[in-house]
């Protein structure tokens, strides 16, 4: 049983963002300040992913460990009221992710996914920032064609 009525409940989903969130404004800010340059949702590119780095043929996306179901992520838990309809929806956006990423695949785009944890992580300890950063920097200028971070 939820504790919210239906009308509270939506209200909440409702409020939920998918463009400029906190974690992707983070990365954004990190990116730009070492001097990469980007473009914010893009829509000509399957998935619309949150930055396209276009020097470096890169759709990078920040996903949410909840919705994109993060294996092994304490954030990718499932509620536990409407549980079959929780499990219908993560299955459309897995679904979905593996269909985006072979269309970026097939048209050669390589795919960078940065996952909320990481970005919680280096907001919490800076410490961590320079070596996640680095990951991306060594991905960006490499030959790999996807990486989750």
């Amino acid at each position: 049983m939820d504790i919210k009525s239906q009308q509270e409940r939506s209200k909440n989903m409702a409020a939920i963002r998918s463009r400029n969130t906190s974690p992707e404004l983070y990365l954004r800010k990190l990116l730009f300040a070492r001097g990469y340059r980007y473009r914010v949702n893009v829509s000509n590119i399957p998935g619309h992913p949150d930055l396209y780095l276009r020097k470096y043929n890169t759709a990078v996306f920040v996903n949410g460990c909840f919705w994109h179901r993060h294996e092994g992520c304490r954030f990718a838990y499932t509620p536990k009221s409407r549980v079959e309809f929780w499990q219908k929806k993560f299955e459309a956006n897995k679904r979905r992710d593996m269909q985006v990423r072979a269309e970026l695949e097939e048209r050669g785009i390589r795919r960078l996914v940065v996952w909320e944890c990481a970005i919680r992580q280096m907001k919490k300890k800076p410490e961590l920032c320079g070596a996640y950063l680095e990951q991306v920097e060594d991905f960006l200028k490499g030959e790999e064609m996807e990486r989750e971070i």
